[in-house]
């Protein structure tokens, strides 16, 4: 099928290069034209594992192609996908779909004949039905369906996910935009991918409740976690007892400094928000709102007291920046809020990141980049292990106890076990565990 993505992020990228690979025809449009430029030849703007040779794969074949101008793309497609960013929207914390609808409006001006128009990106309940108004109203005569269809991708695994979904979701009460969009993911039926179809506001509450129950689970650990330490107890051990009833699941309980990135942070908050307006206040997801912001600063504070309860003048050595590992993404990642309790206690930092010193150098300040893990333990006072990349789990420490002028390890991921760093004479710090 003949496809337009709209916007060429992070989902719009990832949904149009996995649709290509499909054996769909896709063009990506975006309005940056350093970006379309980049992408034509080659570089991908955003780090995501498998995505580059994905692209040019398809983009080699004839499948995948890139412009700035959507009207050619939307005029020649039979689904057009929106996936354009619906940030939050300063002063208010609702989502901002200004985007969305200037994609709207000028799909309408574009598209001819029988056109599926999706909502791929995250937007509030009620979006679609804005979103069809808009193009409706600019063009009366039109033959076409808006269908909600949101994505359901980890940065870092999104390729795989996109590929073997655990669901796809269908927000459509028109039978011709059904079988539209059966037929894009037809090639997953062999995987057996349920495709769930519903009405469109369902779709899009779909996909606010599952982050916000998934953000849930992370604050509901962390306050355990916080308990564990208190009583004597292994957060580990907890969590491991409680995931093993397939009524909870293991994942997302993993003690921590709190979650972050593009979805989480916004998603909840557009979802309270949302809630309010319809007088259904969900009061869980504002505590956990509330309780995930008060936590990466508390992580902060936990490293001062490793420190024995001081860090003036001290250097602290911090290990992984973005908000996740086999990530790029800075937006809302627990570290910035970390680096900041730290200085402003008056501690020196410096930093490494596999992928996310350049974004970080544009949101921190005061702040030395290391070029790998042990350049930044050097002569450092503390250690604060912030984000769990693979290369962090393995560290020489009799080589890190060499360099630093004091042994202190905050470990914020708990992927050491603490007998044996202790072993080495490091004083340690771990979350939920004493």
């Amino acid at each position: 099928m003949r496809i337009a993505m709209i916007g060429a992020g992070y989902v719009g990228l990832v949904s149009g290069a996995c649709f290509a690979d499909f054996g769909h025809s896709v063009c990506c449009v975006d309005k940056d034209p350093a970006k379309i430029e980049a992408l034509e030849q080659g570089r991908i703007p955003i780090f995501e594992p498998g995505l580059a040779e994905l692209v040019a794969t398809n983009v080699r074949e004839g499948r995948l192609s890139f412009a700035t101008d959507l009207s050619q793309a939307v005029q020649s497609a039979e689904a057009v996908f929106i996936a354009v960013g619906t940030p939050s929207r300063r002063g208010d914390g609702h989502a901002d779909l200004s985007y969305v609808y200037q994609a709207a409006r000028e799909i309408a001006a574009a598209m001819d004949g029988y056109t599926v128009v999706v909502t791929k990106s995250t937007v509030p309940v009620g979006t679609g039905d804005e979103v069809e108004r808009i193009i409706r109203e600019a063009r009366p005569d039109a033959d076409f369906a808006v269908v909600s269809n949101p994505e359901f991708l980890r940065e870092g695994a999104a390729i795989a996910d996109f590929k073997r979904p655990d669901r796809i979701v269908i927000g459509t009460e028109d039978e011709r935009a059904e079988a539209v969009m059966n037929e894009i993911y037809r090639p997953l039926y062999l995987n057996q991918a349920p495709i769930l179809a519903m009405c469109r506001r369902a779709a899009e509450l779909t996909k606010y409740a599952a982050n916000a129950f998934l953000a849930t689970k992370i604050t509901f650990i962390n306050e355990i976690a916080n308990l564990c330490e208190q009583v004597g107890a292994d957060v580990q051990d907890v969590a491991r007892g409680i995931g093993l009833d397939n009524r909870i699941g293991s994942k997302f309980l993993h003690a921590g400094p709190g979650y972050g990135g593009s979805c989480f942070p916004k998603d909840t908050l557009a979802l309270i928000k949302t809630a309010q307006d319809f007088e259904a206040p969900i009061r869980i997801v504002e505590t956990v709102a509330a309780v995930n912001d008060q936590r990466k600063r508390a992580m902060g504070r936990k490293v001062i007291a490793a420190c024995g309860g001081s860090v003036r003048g001290k250097t602290v050595a911090v290990l992984g920046l973005t908000f996740k590992p086999n990530t790029d993404d800075m937006r809302e990642a627990p570290s910035l809020d970390i680096i900041r309790t730290l200085q402003d206690a008056g501690a020196k930092i410096r930093a490494y990141d596999p992928e996310g010193m350049e974004a970080a150098k544009g949101m921190l300040q005061d702040v030395e980049y290391a070029r790998d893990a042990y350049d930044c333990a050097k002569d450092a006072h503390a250690l604060a292990i912030v984000t769990e990349w693979n290369m962090f789990r393995a560290l020489d420490l009799e080589r890190l106890k060499k360099s630093m002028a004091e042994p202190v390890i905050a470990d914020l991921r708990n992927i050491y076990r603490a007998e044996e760093v202790r072993r080495r004479g490091f004083t340690y710090v771990s979350v939920g565990r004493v």
